[in-house]
């Protein structure tokens, strides 16, 4: 049997979708796609997928674990980014994709894209409010130092320090604070004083100058939540005036430099001392001031005729309690007749009425069975009944009833 020239092309679904792999990943090996991200979703894998858009169309894309945790910003919904990358077809589907081991975003930089992103996170948190700073002391004993040991932050820290206050005392943690690993340093060494030397009255944390991408670590999540929680007062001092970092918003204070911040912390001794001197100054010219105001005060009191003579405060009141005795000596002794008076005539009353005023002029009563009799009929014959006289008593019996 002969095989037709169509016969003989014929193509396993496998053998086409390879061979299209083969063609996609050779012509696009490395490309770079721009569009919108959108239906992004990360899996419990780790892996991320999404599609780029623009306009018309849009394309599968998926970019690995490794690649992704090493992004310093977050990918979201309806960011226009840059996209570099290769295609591949996956075989089991015969589906396309596009596979990215880089994203720009469009517009602004990585950085910075990142930079805004945390920032407006860790202020939703309240990391930023004022009502949480911690206020700095006035005169601080101990100051922690999270720094680089070998950069320009920390001689200029000591040098301002011991010009202007040199008996301070001062540790330091020494950390990276640039490249990888730098932010994880700097949170450990924040923590570590927090842990170890919580009496220390200030933390300073920062480095000196440098390009955004040097001063990076103090702008990583690390670093601004290990200051965040710090108990001990912070002051963030990284590079120059004019660059603003993550760290400088969630501390307590911010220094345009480090030389500045060890100026904020340390007062001049000298300047310490002059106002010392002055507010003595003025203290003792406060003193004297108040006592001269107040012993011419007294010297002028002392003059006052009632304080020579304080008897006198007291003397018509005096008389006035000695006139009001009087009134109320003779009020009770009116008072005290005038009821004499009405007992006497009480008792005069009570005596003519008395029972025995009546047995006086002759008169007696007569009782049966302890009853006063007022009438014949409630006594019959042979009964016996007393009969009390003005004086003394006696026992009768009835011989007659008329």
């Amino acid at each position: 049997m002969f095989m037709t020239k169509f016969e003989k092309n014929i193509l396993t679904v496998t053998q086409l979708n390879t061979i299209l792999k083969n063609l996609l990943e050779e012509t696009f090996s490395e490309i770079y796609v721009e569009g919108e991200i959108s239906n992004y979703k990360t899996y419990s894998s780790g892996h991320t997928y999404f599609s780029l858009k623009d306009e018309t169309s849009q394309i599968a894309c998926i970019i690995f674990r490794d690649v992704i945790k090493k992004f310093k910003f977050d990918l979201n919904n309806g960011i226009k980014v840059t996209c570099y990358g290769r295609i591949d077809l996956y075989l089991p589907r015969g589906e396309h994709r596009f596979i990215i081991y880089d994203v720009i975003p469009k517009g602004v930089g990585a950085l910075q894209l990142a930079f805004e992103q945390l920032k407006k996170k860790l202020e939703s948190e309240g990391l930023f409010d004022i009502k949480r700073k911690k206020k700095i002391p006035f005169l601080v004993q101990k100051i922690g130092i999270v720094t680089s040991p070998s950069g320009a932050a920390i001689r200029d820290i000591l040098s301002v320090i011991k010009r202007r206050f040199a008996n301070v005392e001062i540790l330091v943690y020494p950390v990276k604070v640039q490249g990888e690993s730098a932010a994880e340093d700097i949170a450990k060494g924040i923590k570590f004083f927090n842990k170890n030397f919580s009496n220390l009255d200030v933390l300073l944390i920062g480095r000196g100058g440098g390009s955004i991408e040097d001063l990076w670590a103090f702008n990583e999540e690390v670093v601004a939540r290990a200051i965040a929680e710090s108990k001990i007062p912070t002051i963030s001092c990284v590079g120059h005036e004019i660059d603003y970092t993550i760290a400088d918003y969630v501390s307590d204070l911010r220094a345009p430099t480090p030389s500045a911040a060890a100026e904020l912390v340390v007062h001049n001794k000298s300047d310490l001392k002059n106002k010392m001197d002055n507010y003595k100054i003025r203290l003792v010219q406060s003193i004297k001031q108040k006592f001269n105001s107040q012993y011419y005060r007294l010297k002028s009191l002392i003059s006052y005729r009632i304080i020579n003579k304080p008897f006198l405060l007291f003397e018509d009141k005096y008389q006035k309690i000695v006139d009001l005795e009087n009134r109320l000596n003779i009020f009770i002794k009116h008072f005290v007749e005038n009821k004499v008076q009405i007992i006497n005539l009480l008792k005069q009353k009570l005596n003519l009425l008395s029972p025995n005023n009546v047995l006086s002029r002759g008169y007696s009563i007569v009782r049966f069975k302890g009853n006063i009799v007022k009438d014949t009929k409630t006594i019959k014959l042979n009964d016996e009944i007393d009969i009390q006289f003005y004086i003394g008593k006696i026992k009768a019996q009835v011989k007659s009833v008329n």
